[in-house]
């Protein structure tokens, strides 16, 4: 599993531009981007076998057109809990806490690409942890926040 590719956009509800890097920053975000601040979307992650999905269908997309910030290979957010923590790279720890979301009107990314896989298919995370991350690190899955506390999840 890894980061694939990094996006920021200075505007919600555009397209993101490309990064080799960015700096997380705790409880807000990736640096200089719009959607990053005292929330619990504060960084947007999709997969990239979904973005492959849509090309397939015959969309002209490419990694940042769906607003997300970390697009990723080999992991499977939508089956992840609300509650997972995730490593990326070697400092960097987010906490999933959506995944999916309702769109109220069609944003730029629709009428740009003709669907948005990001209500179905983004999943979005708390940053707990700040650092660096690059394009090429790894991620790795590390367990519920409750799990990680020494306590059984409640069923």
């Amino acid at each position: 599993m890894k980061i694939v590719s990094i996006a920021v956009s200075r505007k919600k509800g555009t397209r993101k531009t490309l990064v080799d890097r960015a700096r997380v920053i705790l409880n807000h975000g990736l640096d200089g981007d719009a959607h990053a601040g005292p929330w619990h979307r504060q960084v947007s992650f999709l997969a990239s076998e979904s973005i492959q999905r849509a090309r397939g269908k015959g969309l002209d997309v490419d990694f940042g057109d769906f607003a997300e910030n970390v697009a990723t290979e080999g992991i499977d957010w939508t089956n992840l809990a609300v509650g997972t923590q995730v490593k990326l790279g070697t400092t960097v720890i987010v906490e999933v806490s959506q995944i999916g979301k309702t769109c109220h009107k069609p944003c730029a990314i629709y009428y740009q690409a003709g669907d948005c896989i990001m209500p179905r298919e983004g999943v979005f995370a708390r940053v707990i942890r700040g650092g660096e991350i690059a394009c090429g690190d790894s991620i790795e899955v590390m367990g519920t926040s409750v799990d990680m506390a020494g306590h059984s999840p409640s069923i």
